[in-house]
Order: C-alpha cells, then structure tokens, then sequence
C-alpha cells in the first residue's frame, strides 16, 4: 500500500466523535447523514493553497484543519471537519455531497500508483476546487509543508472546467494551470 494515512491528532478525532454524538442544534447533521451509528474513518489534514502569485512562485500552504469521511455500513455517506482553535482541535461542520464520492475514489485510484505517498487534501477555495495532494515524503509532519514540485495533485470531482478530476498530475504541471485560471481574478500577476 503505497498510501501512508497520517495520523489524525487525538483532539481533532474526538471533536468529530463528540459532535456525532450530540443532541444540540449547534451540530445539526446534514439530512443525508441521518440518525444512526456513523464512524469517522480515513482522516486526511486539510490545507489551503495560498493565492498563486506567479508561475515561478513556489505554491504554498496552511493547514486548516482535518477532514474524517463518516462511514455507516462500510459507505462513506458524509464527512466532518475540524479546525485549529486558541484552545486546540474543534469541530467546525458535517460535509455532504459529489466531493465525498470523489475522496473515496481518489483515495482508491492514489493507492494503486507505484511509490509512497502521504495524502492530504488540498482546497483551491478561488476556484471552488479541491484535490487529494500526495506528498512525495510520507513521513513528513502532516500539518507542515508545501506542495513540492514532484507531488502529485489528484483534483476531485467535479474539478472546473478544463481541469481533469480524478487524474494525478505534478504540482508543476498543475500549478501554472491554476495560475492562469486565477488571473483573471486579479489574484496572480
């Protein structure tokens, strides 16, 4: 298995666990979701890409929080972030829609490359895109780091127009695509 799941931190996990659990309208679930037992499963670190200011500019990134598929019967039907506070690891928001589907095939398709990686996401908010990055060192800090010229960046579906989903590219061949398509937005030179 080429895929090297990171470890989510204890308080991230327990967060998710607690708002599964709870009965208060603040963590309202998402009618998809439902009410039964739900496990938060395949924990990945979320990370935003910083606006791309050029095509020889080096992407860069921040982690914003932690992402758990929520599985019932083996079926990803949902997810669950949370985010970094003053006090540590919160719970943020339940997730539903075409992007848990994508994850899960990401994930499958990235399993079968040759080579280890590290999976994390990688949210383009600009573009209201989101891919499955695969940092080439898999044991590298997962809370740490930019997405490197040789990492592979696996944009999940739907991805915008002209961006293929579901095919792993280089950061280096994707990033002057996502530069192009943010300049118009005044949001690289």
């Amino acid at each position: 298995m080429p895929l090297h799941i990171p470890l989510a931190p204890a308080a991230a996990e327990r967060s998710v666990r607690t708002a599964l659990h709870s009965t208060t309208p603040v963590t309202p679930r998402p009618p998809r979701l439902g009410e039964g037992a739900l496990q938060p499963v395949l924990p990945l670190p979320v990370h935003r890409l910083a606006p791309v200011t050029g095509p020889t500019e080096p992407p860069r990134a921040r982690l914003t929080g932690w992402r758990f598929l929520l599985a019932r019967d083996g079926l990803a039907v949902g997810a669950a972030e949370t985010m970094l506070t003053a006090d540590g690891w919160a719970f943020s928001h339940f997730c539903e829609g075409p992007f848990i589907a994508s994850s899960e095939r990401a994930v499958r398709l990235a399993d079968a490359l040759p080579g280890p990686y590290q999976p994390r996401l990688l949210s383009v908010p600009e573009l209201y895109m989101l891919t499955l990055w695969l940092h080439s060192d898999p044991g590298a800090d997962p809370a740490a780091g930019d997405p490197l010229p040789e990492d592979l960046l696996m944009p999940l579906a739907p991805a915008p127009p002209g961006i293929a989903a579901d095919r792993a590219v280089t950061t280096a061949a994707l990033l002057p695509l996502l530069t192009s398509r943010l300049a118009p937005l005044g949001l690289a030179s």
